[in-house]
């Protein structure tokens, strides 16, 4: 147990340093997301509920989209927030709340976009709204059904500790193709200690 104790803090000092990457971790991941993740990323409420985000936003411009992300960036700092508080309650973030929930403790974060970037569900509140600009988005939803990226690991203030974020497309079961994408944080703690199957 000592041993392992020594290990973590020397792997966290290497964290920190910035000399550590995700690399090593891509096996259990890619093992992770054919196995857990692929079980509830097919449920049909989930994929429903990215369908119909896309059809509710196929009108949207980028400036309504810098509205949007604007407006989510702005209550995250106020009482009131509607536009949070709307998204936070919908089926699909409780569904996710649950399955982050029953992970004992692996899934730090997981939230799922649509076909512009913007977010349809998540289990706890994320920085912003749109995620289009960002490479979690369009290197999965833009690049094609089998894309994944894993981010380089850091240290997350809310859930005190380190994690990685993988993130897949969602696609369509019926049609193959990409409808949105999702985002898993993976606490390096936790993934460190799974097997891989």
């Amino acid at each position: 147990m000592k041993n392992i104790t020594l290990l973590w803090v020397a792997m966290s000092f290497l964290l920190m340093s910035g000399a550590v990457k995700a690399g090593p971790h891509d096996n259990k991941v890619r093992n992770l997301l054919d196995s857990d993740i692929a079980a509830w990323l097919s449920d049909p409420l989930l994929i429903e509920a990215v369908k119909r985000q896309n059809s509710t936003h196929a009108s949207l411009t980028q400036r309504d989209i810098d509205r949007l992300d604007k407006t989510w960036r702005s209550e995250k700092k106020s009482i009131d927030k509607p536009m949070i508080d709307n998204v936070l309650s919908n089926n699909l973030s409780v569904f996710l709340k649950k399955v982050a929930g029953n992970s004992n403790g692996l899934y730090s974060e997981i939230f799922v976009m649509d076909n512009k970037g913007l977010n349809v569900g998540q289990s706890k509140q994320t920085s912003d709204y749109w995620q289009g600009d960002e490479a979690k988005w369009q290197k999965t939803y833009l690049a094609g059904p089998k894309s994944l990226h894993i981010a380089n690991i850091k240290y997350d203030k809310s859930a005190l500790g380190f994690q990685i974020q993988a993130s897949v497309p969602i696609v369509d079961p019926t049609t193959q193709s990409n409808i949105g994408a999702v985002t898993i944080g993976l606490s390096m703690r936790k993934l460190a200690l799974r097997k891989i199957k």
